[in-house]
């Protein structure tokens, strides 16, 4: 028997005569505010991401901007054919390239599940126009595209949004700024754990 199983024998022993389970504190909520994007925006740059704003038909030139020049960049199947982006540099996940692969590749472009205005963190699920975790986690940048309709004030909100994903059996990556880190002696090191740099783009709702 793992160390594991047997923690997880002696919780189960120990709630064996446990018959009612007192329902869950409900979480504190924010008040409403008035512009969740603007929201949003502002506490994702206080990350040190940069956030560009645009249409659905600027989208495409707002992604080409967003890429330093001659960069190549992986994008997920599930978003290949709706952006507009071919030619040299921009590589169609297929599965199989491997993380030393990908690490030849400058950037990626992806699609997000939510967007949390209170914490300016972006939640991705992994569905096919966000692709698989290895994709966001490799390459030096990550321009991720967030809908404006995506955008939710908190994080109870965005839970409820993600309840399909979790139960698919999904994962989820929660990211709050381009990935950092401090050393010993606190200072600050980008980059270790995924992207260095982060490009957020919002895309407007067409009302908006």
């Amino acid at each position: 028997m793992s160390a594991r199983d047997e923690i997880l024998g002696r919780v189960r022993a120990a709630l064996a005569d446990v018959t009612e389970v007192p329902a869950a504190p409900a979480a504190p909520r924010r008040s409403p505010v008035a512009d969740v994007v603007g929201l949003f925006e502002e506490r994702v740059a206080d990350y040190r991401a940069v956030v560009v704003r645009t249409t659905a038909g600027g989208l495409p030139a707002a992604l080409r901007d967003a890429l330093p020049a001659g960069a190549s960049a992986v994008i997920p199947p599930g978003l290949a054919g709706t952006l507009g982006l071919s030619g040299t540099g921009f590589v169609v996940d297929d599965g199989e390239l491997s993380a030393a692969q990908l690490d030849q590749v400058d950037a990626v472009i992806t699609a997000s599940a939510v967007g949390i205005a209170e914490t300016g963190t972006i939640v991705l699920d992994h569905a096919p126009d966000q692709g698989r975790r290895a994709i966001t986690l490799v390459p030096d940048t990550h321009v991720c595209i967030v809908r404006a309709d995506q955008i939710v004030l908190d994080v109870p909100d965005a839970t409820a949004l993600l309840r399909a994903a979790v139960l698919a059996g999904r994962p989820l990556t929660w990211i709050s700024g381009p990935s950092a880190t401090s050393d010993i002696e606190l200072s600050r090191v980008e980059g270790v754990h995924g992207p260095r740099n982060l490009v957020v783009v919002i895309v407007e709702s067409p009302q908006g």
